[in-house]
């Protein structure tokens, strides 16, 4: 009986603990973001499903998963890269650029005018408090939030340790599951600022929820009063937290 009882409190403990950390994440990440021309969103995506997807596995870019924003007002597309390093992400992108499928391919999709008005890019390192980042499915298909953190100047490594010490635990707690956390490696993308990830949820309704509960919790109510006390003050800057509810698109390996 003792056994079988403290055998059950083992598995409830672990799951509400987030998957272990990934050791040594060493590859570079690229998060890009294109604004598809009024009317050319679903040919933007028929060109990643049919085309793109396969030449950038074809070049050695890692496909992690893609994105639309739920109110896509801006008619963006979000998906996510990994390469082993910046220096491959360099060779990946002149050998794609240059190879006579993507020429014909991008040629062939905008015979009656151009994809993309906009196109953004953002290099990330993972943190090493993050989960493995891999492509991961879910049945039915998840609602994604993507969330960045600006530190007010010297609090990202307070910030950070929050996060790696308290509140991923607190996240699992609640119900919400940790896809990665980056921070930015250029000066003018954020480095040294910023904290970008990504969670994933049931639903958005799902998601209210677990934030409600995740913010009444007194281990995150004492957790954070800690840090902040350390630091005198927010660790995030006046309207520094930014968060985005995306679906995924049919052909993204992370659902």
């Amino acid at each position: 009986m003792k056994t079988n009882l403290l055998l059950g409190l083992a598995l409830g403990l672990a799951s509400l603990t987030p998957a272990p950390a990934a050791q040594n994440d060493t590859r570079c990440y690229e998060m890009r973001v294109y604004y598809a021309a009024p009317g050319k969103l679903d040919a933007l995506n028929a060109r990643f499903r049919d085309h793109t997807c396969k030449l950038f596995e074809k070049h050695g870019m890692a496909n992690l998963g893609y994105w639309m924003p739920v109110d896509n007002s801006e008619n963006k597309l979000v998906y996510l890269l990994a390469y082993p390093s910046r220096e491959a992400r360099e060779r990946s992108w002149k050998a794609f650029m240059a190879d006579p499928a993507w020429q014909a391919a991008y040629k062939a999709s905008e015979v009656n005018g151009k994809l993309v008005t906009k196109a953004e890019s953002i290099f990330l390192s993972a943190t090493d408090f993050s989960p493995e980042i891999k492509p991961a499915a879910a049945d039915p298909s998840r609602v994604f939030e993507l969330r960045t953190y600006t530190a007010n100047p010297g609090n990202l490594p307070d910030l950070l340790a929050r996060f790696r010490d308290h509140t991923l635990q607190l996240f699992a707690k609640h119900g919400m599951t940790s896809v990665g956390y980056w921070t930015p490696t250029e000066a003018r993308q954020g480095a040294g600022e910023k904290l970008v990830y990504i969670l994933a949820h049931k639903s958005k309704d799902a998601a209210d929820a677990s934030f409600k509960s995740f913010r009444a919790d007194p281990d995150w109510v004492a957790a954070r009063k800690a840090s902040e006390d350390k630091a005198g003050g927010s660790l995030t800057a006046a309207n520094g937290v930014k968060s985005e509810f995306m679906i995924p698109t049919d052909y993204s390996p992370t659902k």
